[in-house]
């Protein structure tokens, strides 16, 4: 070989080993700019659908419990009112001495307060059990070893009460200043400008601690009414779409008419359950509040204290009995039958309109 051709076969393959780094480097550069771009997608997308989740969830909140709002007073003012001076025989006759002694804003007193509360309340709640369900799930499968299973109606229990205890507890504060906002009537001694003015009234004269009385039997009654909530509304759908024994899927979907009703019976069981247990918060967030005696207790009676829940049971069924433990389960029904149901079918149809692929039946 001549130098002239040895120079010319070096120059070639230093074109070639040039070529191949620039190539190299180009491929390197375009994975890392594509890893970079998932890096950033990734993130933002599940932020994305998280706020979606719980936007879904509180607009689900909001609408259910405006739309039974007048129901839901009525019942707060059966649980505590005066034993010795009934002023409410009943729902209508309640919801009538409201409408002429208040008007319409009487009908919907506390309900500010109360959407202030339930609509975060919602939003984590839904979304803590799609977490709850998606982790227990996980571990069922991983147990089982079978990557097929679903979620059982116990385990669908599991994950509604996990996701109520942590929904009641971040946001009890604002359920107690509701409770006493809607109790409050316009001849009460002392009124309540607001919720930030019972805040800070209750803190201020009441220390914060008092901000969770009736804690621990809010919780307790959330397990059986939030689990039994998801358990049998899921269970109910699951089994009409797969067995279809009254005919009402359509194209593997149930009608709304249908959701509405599997939501009205997930409901009524729930609530039902652990209604006692929803007398008892009431009275006690109304320990500590100096004019509480005017609206639960008679003349000339003690003042109303509760050292416990177990206190709190034992008193009022010693001094109005048992059924005392169920006053207000009549507007309360009512107001279930739509409320669960409305908030479960807005849920859906909210997330479906936002494109969110996850359903809580899944």
């Amino acid at each position: 070989m001549s130098d002239f051709d040895f120079c010319v076969s070096m120059a070639s393959e230093d074109v070639k080993s040039t070529e191949s780094a620039a190539v190299s480097t180009i491929v390197n550069l375009a994975e890392e700019a594509k890893l970079a771009r998932e890096g950033v997608k990734a993130p933002s997308h599940a932020v994305l659908s998280i706020c979606k989740s719980l936007f879904a969830g509180g607009v689900a909140g909001g609408v259910s419990r405006t739309a039974v709002a007048p129901l839901e007073r009525m019942k707060i003012l059966l649980q505590v009112q005066n034993p010795h001076n009934i002023k409410y025989s009943g729902t209508v006759q309640g919801l009538k001495y409201i409408w002429r002694t208040e008007g319409v804003r009487g009908l919907f007193k506390g309900n500010g307060t109360n959407c202030a509360r339930i609509v975060p309340n919602s939003a984590v709640k839904f979304f803590s059990y799609e977490q709850a369900s998606k982790g227990i799930l996980y571990m069922y499968r991983q147990q089982t070893g079978n990557e097929n299973a679903q979620l059982t109606p116990v385990l669908r229990l599991g994950a509604g009460a996990t996701a109520g205890i942590i929904a009641m507890s971040a946001t009890y504060p604002m359920d107690m200043v509701r409770g006493r906002l809607t109790v409050q009537t316009a001849n009460s001694p002392y009124q309540y400008r607001g919720i930030a003015h019972a805040l800070s009234t209750v803190l201020r004269e009441e220390g914060p601690r008092a901000l969770y009385r009736g804690w621990l039997p809010s919780v307790i009654g959330v397990v059986p009414y939030v689990g039994l909530n998801f358990a049998v509304y899921e269970s109910l759908k699951d089994w009409l779409v797969k067995d279809n024994p009254f005919g009402l899927v359509e194209n593997n979907e149930l009608t709304i008419i249908t959701r509405l009703s599997c939501g009205a019976i997930a409901g009524t069981v729930g609530q039902t359950i652990a209604y006692p247990l929803d007398v008892i918060r009431r009275r006690m967030q109304m320990v500590g509040w100096k004019d509480a005696s005017s609206v639960v207790t008679g003349e000339g009676r003690s003042k109303l204290e509760y050292t416990g829940m177990v206190d709190a049971f034992r008193k009022t069924v010693r001094h109005e009995g048992f059924g005392a433990l169920y006053k207000g389960l009549v507007p309360n029904s009512v107001k279930v039958v739509p409320s669960i149901a409305i908030a479960f079918v807005t849920y859906e149809m909210v997330k479906d309109v936002l494109g969110v692929e996850f359903r809580i039946s899944d």
